[in-house]
């Protein structure tokens, strides 16, 4: 690998695995990648999903010792990613206390609905503070020895700097954050969990170099002590940046594991309901400050996917295509396996339903999965709609945004055309160049915009009027459902 220019090393901390990549501004290229993979810890209770930090450290330092290779000396700063809401616990010389509990694990469901009543307002099961009052009810002996509590990508930022600290943006997925003024909110903040107020980090811009690398993390992962580490952020907010949400108009659909829709919003975007979270960005706009990013996520996206590919033992692209072919009825796949964030149904189950002779075949099935995912997440758009967030597109990342087929299923639902960026890891990027722009003191859109590159087209919504008419029926349907699963 030629040249002698800067690099910006950006480290996503996933749920299925860490990725670190390392990102050349000046030529808007990411030059070098690499990646490790893990599970959460088997064996558990129905809704509890859990990981120990150590493994993520492990990973990063695995992953960043292979993508740096030969190139340490050219990093200039280091920006981190994080999976949202995860709840870390330290005690004494921050000893982790209990696995973390994750975004996806729905265990606090009971306390979630304590907070919401108390508050006056939505807090989901996956946020962290429901977690934090669970923790306290539940394990009071562990709550009592808690010294610092931390999101995940605050512990990686721990190890790397040795220094206790958040920003805005992830920490507005907690529920305790006020995401109107960017600061703690003192009510929810003593309705969480005892003494909480004590244990939180300071939150820190994201707009400036947030602390530098410590000689024992430079040590372990073979880079230079005294590196900018950027205050990061969740990996929604991360995957904002890379995708170049970062101004008003753009709208971003995340697949992975689980599926986000979001923009970037100058001023403060609410959802009455609760169900469009009201998150700050990672990112600063015009006045420097932090901006909104207001986001739908729903927690089952590629699982029942996946699911399907080990049942039939065919490839996913395979199974694409069978779907393509399929003669489609009025199947309907409720998707809610984990349950649902939103809507919020924390102990929903999922369906299938409109079932005929032939119906179980494989591409049927996986087309209802397809349809059964984009028809919940159109669900959220049009909600986003009636808040003033109009899509004139939406770009697709993440893993499964390649798939040709639900693109076409995603622009017909959604009801605009969608571009797939070549970037797909856009939230190891976005934190990559979160630091390019604090080490260089750029604006961080200006950045972001050279990396937006497309992979193809723009894929139109469905001319076909049969198409369309089924799936608002389908829409429907699961509206209905929805309702079903609310009622007691």
């Amino acid at each position: 690998m030629s040249g002698d220019g800067d690099l910006f090393l950006g480290v996503d901390v996933g749920t299925q695995s860490t990725k670190a990549v390392l990102v050349d501004v000046d030529s808007g290229s990411v030059v070098a990648r690499a990646a490790r993979s893990y599970d959460l810890i088997g064996g558990l209770p129905a809704g509890h999903a859990e990981q120990h930090p150590g493994t993520w450290t492990e990973a990063v330092i695995a992953a960043v010792r292979e993508v740096s290779l030969g190139l340490g000396p050219r990093i200039r700063g280091v920006g981190v990613s994080g999976q949202q809401h995860g709840a870390v616990l330290l005690g004494a010389g921050d000893e982790v206390l209990r696995p973390a509990k994750l975004w996806c694990d729905t265990s606090a469901a009971e306390e979630a609905a304590a907070l919401s009543a108390e508050l006056g307002r939505a807090i989901p099961a996956g946020f962290t503070a429901p977690k934090l009052r669970w923790s306290a009810e539940r394990e009071p002996a562990v709550w009592a020895r808690v010294q610092r509590v931390l999101l995940p990508h605050d512990y990686i930022n721990l190890f790397l700097t040795g220094e206790f600290f958040t920003e805005v943006g992830d920490a507005s997925g907690t529920g305790y954050l006020d995401p109107a003024s960017g600061s703690y909110d003192a009510e929810a903040v003593e309705r969480s969990a005892p003494g909480l107020a004590d244990l939180l980090p300071p939150l820190r811009s994201c707009a400036a170099p947030a602390g530098e690398l410590s000689d024992a993390a430079a040590a372990a992962l073979g880079l230079e002590a005294g590196t900018p580490v950027s205050a990061g952020g969740g990996d929604n907010m991360m995957s904002a940046i890379g995708a170049g949400a970062t101004r008003p108009g753009v709208s971003v659909c995340s697949l992975g594991t689980s599926a986000t829709v979001f923009a970037f919003a100058a001023e403060p975007a609410v959802d009455p309901g609760g169900d469009i979270a009201s998150f700050r960005a990672s990112s600063a706009g015009d006045e420097g400050v932090a901006g909104h990013l207001p986001l739908l996520c729903v927690m089952n996206c590629t699982e029942p996917l996946e699911d399907l590919r080990a049942l039939t033992g065919k490839g996913h692209d395979e199974l694409t295509e069978l779907a393509r072919t399929a003669s489609m009825g009025e199947e309907l796949l409720v998707p809610f396996f984990m349950g649902e964030r939103v809507p919020n149904l924390p102990d929903a189950t999922a369906t299938l339903s409109g079932l005929r002779p032939g119906s179980l075949s494989p591409g049927i099935l996986y087309r209802a999965a397809l349809e059964g995912v984009a028809l919940n997440l159109a669900s959220g758009v049009e909600r986003m709609r009636r808040m003033g967030i109009e899509p004139e597109e939406v770009r697709l990342v993440g893993g499964a945004a390649r798939n040709p087929l639900w693109q076409e299923i995603l622009a017909t639902t959604f009801g605009v055309p969608v571009r797939v960026l070549v970037e797909t890891e856009t939230a190891a990027v976005g934190a990559a160049l979160q630091v390019a722009a604090a080490v260089r003191d750029e604006p961080v859109d200006r950045i972001a915009q050279g990396f937006v590159a497309y992979g193809g087209a723009a894929v139109e919504p469905s001319a076909d009027g049969e198409t369309v008419e089924r799936l608002a029926r389908l829409a429907g349907r699961l509206a209905g459902a929805v309702a079903a699963q609310r009622t007691p």
